[in-house]
């Protein structure tokens, strides 16, 4: 799905472009391979590309992988995503001082309080082109321990990551240094039972609350640990060294709870969690407040309305979008994919961006954009599915409840 600047006078249909390929699939560049291809593919997995990477999309099956994540431990490989470090050139270790210091150069282009954030606490946040559309979506940590302190820890999409990496890049000039770690494996351990297994590694990790970071050693070398994911179940995120990537996963996998789970159960997962993707719910043309993310940006930067796009994000705030992102539940069986158009009384408010089938709910569940009249809970609407109208209703998000842990 392209997302266009132009608009129409319902606010909305021109927005999108259905029919074509967003940014994020669409190259003739040859793929690249993940860090541990060849397990993946000792483990039978099936393969498909993504973000300019040949990555393993199922090994099991979608319906057995989600199922298994949502009720044990599902093991993902995510180094295809844009891992770094931004870090203060002089005075790392400086306590609070160094790092308001190296959170005011990245709140150049986020709306989120970077100074804000606790030692370990992490943040999700956006990156905001001048007119308030999201250029990608983010988590930004800051490391517990005061040797650290000045310094970052950054994840972002990875076909966004070249761009992101050159506005970070810019955004330090010359009072700080960004440090790419895509080189290094991320893996994704999520699941009800993850926290058992994760202990087994570092018993201390099972105490770490969600959105909170944590760093020590993992089979020797020096690992970054978060207790985050994109699933809505608890999990850590863990970024390793390529030296014990595959000791460390091969470790993870010989657990009786855990299984390899691939891309389209990560997609399930995050779709009934009420997530957004970005080049689906997020793209340069949708801002924050529309994307209903208003959560993501706290009181100060609210104040200081000092942001990129402000203007309109804080009118928005104010009276309202014009659009506004729903789930949506079809009364049958038939899925509403993207670009799946939207309409009531036979007039078109809206569009799906992302729809499938929910393995938790046995059912068909989709989220998309609709004018602001028609986005409350309840409202009847239809979908156009082959022309032909299905009804549908618009629903709250999430569709499952999340289940993070939030410490004692």
């Amino acid at each position: 799905m392209n997302l266009s600047g132009a608009k129409d006078s319902g606010g909305l249909t021109a927005r999108f472009a259905p029919g074509e390929a967003y940014p994020l699939d669409s190259s003739d560049s040859p793929l690249l391979t993940l860090p541990l291809d060849g397990l993946h593919r000792s483990l039978g997995a099936k393969f498909a590309p993504f973000s300019g990477y040949d990555m393993p999309v199922q090994y099991e099956g979608l319906i057995a992988e989600h199922n298994w994540t949502r009720t044990n431990a599902g093991l993902f490989d995510v180094s295809h995503m844009g891992p770094c470090f931004l870090r203060l050139n002089e005075g790392i270790g400086g306590g609070d001082e160094a790092h308001k210091r190296v959170a005011a150069l990245v709140e150049k282009l986020v709306p989120a309080d970077i100074q804000g954030l606790k030692p370990g606490q992490i943040r999700y946040t956006v990156l905001l082109n001048e007119s308030g559309g999201v250029l990608d979506d983010l988590m930004i940590a800051r490391p517990f321990a005061p040797a650290f302190q000045g310094a970052l820890y950054i994840v972002v999409n990875a076909g966004m990551k070249e761009q992101d990496f050159r506005l970070l890049a810019h955004a330090a000039g010359n009072e700080a240094e960004l440090e790419r770690a895509d080189d290094q494996i991320l893996l994704a351990l999520q699941g009800p039972k993850a926290v058992t297994v994760i202990a087994r590694i570092a018993p201390e990790l099972s105490q770490v609350s969600f959105m909170h970071t944590w760093r020590g050693q993992i089979f020797g070398e020096n690992g970054v640990v978060a207790r985050s994911g994109y699933t809505g179940e608890d999990g850590y995120e863990l970024l390793i060294p390529p030296a014990v990537a595959e000791k460390l996963a091969q470790f993870l996998l010989d657990q009786p709870e855990v299984k390899p789970i691939g891309l389209g159960a990560r997609d399930t997962l995050r779709l009934e969690a009420g997530l957004c993707l970005y080049g689906h719910e997020l793209g340069e043309t949708i801002s924050p407040i529309e994307a209903d993310l208003a959560w993501t940006i706290q009181k100060r930067r609210r104040a200081a309305g000092d942001f990129p796009g402000a203007k309109r994000i804080l009118s928005e705030l104010a009276e309202g979008p014009k659009i506004k992102r729903v789930g949506v539940r079809p009364a049958d069986r038939a899925p509403a994919r993207d670009n799946t158009e939207i309409q009531v009384g036979g007039h078109k408010v809206g569009i799906v961006t992302s729809g499938g089938f929910s393995p938790t709910l046995n059912a068909p569940i989709s989220m998309g954009y609709v004018e602001a009249p028609y986005a409350a809970p309840g409202t009847r609407i239809d979908l156009i599915v082959r022309g032909q109208a299905r009804a549908a209703e618009i629903v709250s998000l999430p569709f499952v409840p999340h289940r993070y842990f939030k410490g004692a």
